[in-house]
């Protein structure tokens, strides 16, 4: 049962409030800004992001090409999410009768097997064959996963048939589809298939760079509040990059400190403007990668010159074994984002196919405060929590109504979303 739509717990609401009615009233206007941003950038194939709401500003923090979680979405919007996945299809291979889903490497974890068989069971109800198909090399046949909500899904190893992929039984896929991030790199199995891959090769986290993402969502940003005429700082975080950073070697440290005390000084500076009464921080991050690895929060660049061990491990490596040698250092946005009768804090996390949101969740954590990431062993989801479409606003209701925020969350989505698009084009 869920435990409802969280609850604003700050008095800092006018800005957020502001920003809510102003989507709401240039909503005609909002909504032909994107049209005309999908037809000279199509949107990348599907994503999820992950939104804070400080209550004085509404953001986005991560952007996932190759999103997991989709068992965790309001099974409510399931047509929503097949027709957005036959829009998907026919824009990127419309003839396609069979899709093969390329799954992560870690494949062991039940609650991910569980995102992959309601994905393929949501391309089954558009009207494709669909399969799952796997890298690891210990899978040599069809394996046969019972889940915990009771299904069964089916993982078979991907083979190389000259320029296309398959699997064993002659499963020839029209369209194939990534759900593995590569983080380990590109493998030479998908290099060259003549098979239509979404999303790209490109995209994956051995070749992209969050600070790439985010210098295009801040160029997407300033477009969007130019636009409708507010703050671009109100929906986007402010960033650095710092290259070359070796933590077990202690080296680039100066770089790194320059950078944050930098970030603290213009978030400070936001914060004087609009009176905000909150300590600024700062999110270090690596700069590829995924999973809320190699991620800590500072409010002072002390913090990252005086590093133990401990903490250098843990921002050493990520995903995959990589080797973090680039930070982004984005400014850090509160979640004063509540809910149950623990007051746990949440964020919400928006998902999308093509140009369309089909819906989200929110992403709790019981052990873990207002300015940390929530993206961390101990966290859990509320997959019933929009109790309503993220598209459609009443402008009758107040701006921080459910169905109105959940607009406002929409549109910020999106905007990442146009980031995406841009930066793989």
């Amino acid at each position: 049962m869920t435990a409802g739509v969280p609850h604003l717990t700050t008095a800092l609401t006018g800005p957020l409030l502001k920003l809510e009615a102003h989507l709401l009233e240039r909503q005609a206007e909002v909504e032909c800004w994107f049209r005309e941003q999908w037809l000279q950038t199509p949107a990348p194939f599907y994503a999820s992001v992950d939104l804070r709401n400080a209550g004085f500003k509404l953001a986005p923090v991560d952007t996932n090409l190759f999103p997991a979680g989709f068992n965790n979405l309001n099974p409510a919007f399931m047509p929503l999410c097949i027709q957005a996945a036959q829009a998907a299809v026919e824009r990127h291979c419309p003839r396609a009768r069979r899709i093969l889903i390329i799954a992560e490497n870690h494949t062991r974890n039940l609650f991910y097997l569980e995102s992959l068989e309601t994905l393929r069971m949501i391309f089954e109800k558009a009207g494709l064959e669909a399969r799952l198909g796997s890298l690891r090399d210990d899978i040599t046949e069809n394996l046969s996963v019972e889940l915990p909500s009771g299904r069964v899904t089916q993982l078979s190893p991907l083979r190389r048939k000259g320029v296309r992929v398959s699997l064993d039984d002659d499963f020839s896929p029209c369209l194939v589809l990534l759900n593995n991030d590569l983080s380990a790199g590109i493998p030479a199995i998908l290099q060259g298939i003549e098979q239509q891959l979404v999303p790209p090769l490109k995209a994956g986290w051995s070749t992209r760079k969050k600070s790439d993402h985010f210098n295009h969502y801040h160029a997407v940003a300033k477009d969007f509040a130019s636009r409708v005429d507010i703050d671009p700082w109100l929906v986007s975080p402010l960033s650095l990059q710092c290259g070359q950073v070796n933590f077990m070697e202690k080296s680039g440290g100066e770089c790194l400190a320059r950078n944050v005390t930098s970030l603290l000084g213009m978030i400070q500076r936001k914060y004087d403007e609009y009176g905000i009464d909150r300590e600024p921080f700062a999110v270090v991050k690596a700069d590829s990668g995924t999973y809320g690895m190699g991620i800590m929060m500072v409010k002072s660049a002390d913090e990252v010159l005086n590093l133990n061990r401990k903490q250098r491990n843990k921002m050493a490596s990520a995903k995959e074994g990589l080797v973090v040698d680039n930070v982004l250092i984005q400014e850090g946005v509160y979640t004063f984002e509540t809910i149950g009768p623990d007051q746990a804090v949440a964020e919400p996390v928006i998902y999308m196919m093509d140009h369309y949101v089909v819906g989200g969740f929110y992403r709790v954590h019981t052990g873990r405060g207002v300015n940390e990431n929530l993206n961390a062993p101990g966290m859990h989801f509320e997959p019933l929590a929009f109790a309503q479409s993220c598209i459609s606003p009443e402008k009758c209701e107040n701006p921080d109504a459910e169905p109105n925020r959940f607009y406002a969350y929409g549109v910020i989505a999106r905007l990442a979303l146009l980031a995406a698009a841009r930066e793989l084009a």
